[in-house]
């Protein structure tokens, strides 16, 4: 579903992706794993077209995206909730999970209003409470199904749980899992490492702006000489 291939990125004159290269496979949930500053989420901004790419390529459903704008990428069909959650304040939460509503994946079964508020229970009770009055975990409930939304073939996650509360996380993660058995493919950053082991398929780390491993869940489940140096506070 999405390649990335040996993607070079650029802040002015300072590179901070070398030669990056990803694959996540239709219905999978990859991770990108690493310290914080080590390029998990210019990888992700590379592939949205917010971050320009110099060198490589980023193919999606066969297509080349790597030069497009980001409102064509997710036109091609990947939802994407940035860090930050970036909702509108100002507007009710059912306002702001329709405003974007659209079939963009052209999958057969696009997602409704009345499934992704099963999967997230919380925002059916809340749906005339405007975005600034929802907890920080609420907020990105929301970020999540407006994401849905646009029946996404690919969900990009930047920081799924980062500085929740633990009853918020948890229920982000059931969410997650739900999505993961209706067959979404998904890929995230998260610091979460115990749960991303039970969610997701296979995980690529990154150091400096480059991968320096890729494998499956058992393969650094098992691996705690990985996880101390790369992964380690």
């Amino acid at each position: 579903m999405l390649k990335v291939e040996q993607i070079e990125t650029f802040y002015g004159t300072s590179q901070a992706l070398f030669g990056v290269s990803l694959e996540v496979h239709n219905g999978e949930v990859v991770t990108l794993l690493g310290r914080n500053g080590m390029g998990k989420s210019t990888t992700i901004k590379s592939i949205m077209g917010l971050t320009p790419v110099r060198r490589g390529r980023i193919i999606f459903n066969g297509i080349e995206i790597q030069h497009r704008p980001s409102y064509q990428v997710a036109r091609q069909g990947i939802g994407f909730v940035p860090e930050g959650r970036q909702i509108f304040p100002n507007l009710t939460v059912l306002e702001n999970i329709m405003v974007g509503a659209a079939h963009r994946g052209g999958r057969e079964d696009p997602y409704t209003l009345e499934e992704v508020l099963g999967i997230f229970p919380r925002l059916g009770e809340r749906l005339k409470h405007y975005g600034n009055q929802l907890s920080g975990g609420e907020q990105q409930m929301l970020a999540v199904v407006r994401a849905l939304m646009t029946t996404p073939k690919l969900l990009i996650l930047d920081e799924a749980t980062e500085g929740l509360a633990p009853l918020l996380r948890k229920e982000i993660w059931y969410g997650l899992g739900v999505l993961k058995q209706r067959g979404q493919s998904i890929l995230l950053i998260d610091k979460n490492l115990d749960a991303l082991m039970q969610l997701a398929d296979r995980h690529y780390v990154m150091e400096k702006g480059s991968v320096v491993w890729s494998g499956a869940t058992n393969e650094i489940a098992e691996n705690e000489e990985l996880k101390a140096c790369y992964l380690g506070v």
